[in-house]
């Protein structure tokens, strides 16, 4: 089953046709779409699409971006969201030092508060590093039980091998088929059980539909050149992908 792992139809980008980006993304043989809930306002769309399609679940936490406003407030009702079980998993979280939009200690806070909600509710967490990949990895240490899906990998090698060796996943977007990219070497080092593949739609689509809106149909063309760049079949990677997404995010991931 071939599974969009990370994208964000409550994004503005959507808000004109989201039910057809759906049904665009089930036509093109994707079995089932992760939603990713930053705030709490993507989190009540993805539970209400989770609701009424089966192929739909959603994820909830707080975004770096935004970790500026948490509060106890927050972390009660990320608490209460990720008893649901329509919530696969905590996220997107992390720490993000390029925008650095809140600031860093704060970002480093709010990340450890999430991980510790996720490890408590048995979730799994999707993790956004961006130029902070050795702070990201040790919170990763640090949390030893939860797993981690390093979602649009494009960090350096210490992260990658900091999240191999503790068994977490690595997720791939349209980013693989960009000519600026320089990666492969850590799409082959992968491994099979933890390879994931995703669009992070509206943003980051895959060549040639490269400086338009991405949407969750065009996962297959990155599964494609995940599969070129292992040196596999596309129907293998798609096969290894989706039962890869099943095992970390559970049962609600099935083929429909």
């Amino acid at each position: 089953m071939l599974v969009d792992t990370h994208c964000h139809l409550g994004d503005a980008a959507f808000a004109g046709d989201r039910a057809e980006a759906v049904e665009r993304a089930f036509a093109a043989g994707v079995g089932h779409l992760v939603i990713v809930g930053e705030s709490r306002a993507s989190t009540a769309l993805g539970l209400s699409m989770g609701s009424a399609d089966a192929r739909v679940s959603t994820t909830a936490g707080l975004h770096p971006h935004d970790a500026r406003a948490w509060t106890e407030e927050t972390a009660a009702w990320l608490a209460e969201a990720l008893r649901d079980p329509r919530v696969v998993a905590c996220g997107e979280i992390g720490l993000d030092y390029h925008y650095d939009h809140s600031p860093r200690d704060t970002q480093r806070a709010v990340f450890e508060r999430q991980m510790a909600l996720a490890e408590s509710a048995g979730k799994p967490v999707v993790i956004h590093a961006r130029e902070a990949d050795a702070d990201v990895a040790a919170v990763l240490q640090a949390f030893p039980a939860v797993t981690a899906i390093l979602h649009s990998f494009s960090s350096g090698p210490s992260l990658f091998e900091a999240g191999v060796a503790l068994g977490h996943y690595v997720s791939f977007s349209g980013m693989v088929t960009f000519r600026s990219w320089a990666l492969d070497d850590l799409v082959r080092a992968t491994p099979a059980d933890r390879l994931l593949v995703e669009t992070d739609a509206p943003y980051l689509a895959p060549v040639p539909h490269r400086g338009h809106r991405n949407e969750p149909a065009y996962v297959r063309l990155v599964a494609e050149q995940v599969a070129k760049a292992r040196g596999e079949e596309p129907a293998a990677v798609i096969l290894r992908t989706g039962l890869n997404a099943q095992a970390v995010f559970g049962d609600r991931v099935r083929a429909p």
